[in-house]
């Protein structure tokens, strides 16, 4: 049997007004699931990969809902744990041109934020892992969630179990007391792979490159920039064996700019930046950017640029994709990796 990847977080109904629409304008929604480590499974699902997503649901139709739809994209759903009154939702409006999208969170009392240490069987979740991959918006949800988290990632190292986080900060999270700078260090300390956009260093550890100002770049960004920042944050982790850090350069809501950097081995890595100009959702773009690096790294373990090129060309192809989910083949990946982005028919 395949060994298996591991994803821990919370996994959300999605309600999205219609188009372009603002939601002062809406009348009806568009259902769907999504959340980041959800995300990142289903993307490793459709590579062919053996995953585990691991939650807590409340006993209801939604959160049933929610488990067909995963099982739908072959995500394992063997040991997710029953409890609690409520799924956690989110409302989404996708912005336009000058306007932002905007998201409003409704995961105040979710089940999974009242989670705790022991209730995930972790010993038996890892028997048969090879990855285990969580973010920095689990530990945002409750102290009892961070604490869950930490105690899988000690068990995950214990059994030799590689550790990815992707930093994920979102500052309307952290309501439960404690600063992300106060929670995340302890974990990350603790992770081999670690995963940030081009402000969570920043937001998180205080971590940034010299003159930018990512509400600022005009579309344009310089990879050079932040190769000291892995370097810093390197140094800060001594334990992690790769630094990754997506760029993102916002000409407009739907105009972007989108690559990647590497630092691992004191050796400095650069993707192709591509240029998305007609962008249908961006949101999951980071998560598909981690399903697209976990492959690349389990499936070229010798070649770092290879792996990377393969996360930036996936999560380019996410941004034409309604929903949280990439759903992209390896094979598509590959075409646009050979520099065949057309969009031809396929007849």
């Amino acid at each position: 049997m395949d060994k298996k990847i591991i994803t821990f977080g919370e996994v959300m109904l999605r309600l999205a007004t219609p188009g372009f629409q603002r939601f002062s304008q809406a009348r009806e929604y568009s259902a769907s699931f999504g959340g980041g480590e959800a995300n990142v499974a289903v993307s490793l699902a459709n590579y062919g990969m053996a995953t585990e997503f691991i939650t807590r649901l409340p006993e209801n139709d939604i959160a049933q809902s929610a488990l067909m739809n995963l099982r739908q994209y072959g995500v394992g759903t063997n040991h997710i744990i029953r409890g609690g009154d409520r799924m956690g939702i989110y409302f989404l409006e996708s912005g336009s041109i000058a306007r932002p999208s905007k998201v409003i969170y409704d995961r105040s009392g979710s089940s999974i934020s009242e989670i705790t240490p022991k209730m995930v069987n972790w010993r038996e979740v890892f028997r048969d892992a090879c990855w285990f991959h969580y973010t920095g918006i689990t530990p945002a949800l409750s102290q009892g969630a961070a604490d869950t988290c930490f105690e899988a990632i000690k068990l995950a190292q214990e059994m030799g179990v590689t550790v990815s986080v992707d930093l994920n900060y979102r500052k309307n999270l952290w309501k439960y007391g404690k600063k992300a700078s106060e929670i995340m260090p302890d974990l990350v300390k603790e992770s081999d792979i670690i995963l940030g956009n081009e402000e969570d260093a920043d937001k998180i550890f205080g971590i940034k490159p010299t003159n930018f100002d990512v509400t600022n770049t005009g579309g344009e960004i310089t990879p050079e920039d932040f190769e000291p920042v892995c370097k810093e944050i390197s140094m800060k982790f001594p334990k992690a064996t790769k630094i990754i850090i997506t760029l993102r350069g916002s000409v407009n809501a739907n105009h972007n700019r989108w690559g990647g950097v590497m630092y691992c081995a004191d050796k400095f890595y650069r993707s192709k930046l591509y240029d998305l100009t007609h962008i249908v959702d961006r949101v999951g773009g980071g998560d598909s950017f981690m399903g697209g690096l976990i492959y690349g790294l389990l499936n070229h373990p010798k070649d770092d640029q290879k792996a990377l090129d393969f996360a930036v060309a996936a999560s380019a192809l996410k941004h034409t994709i309604h929903g949280d989910y990439n759903l992209v083949t390896v094979d598509e990946v590959n075409t646009l990796l050979t520099g065949d982005a057309s969009g031809r028919v396929i007849r």
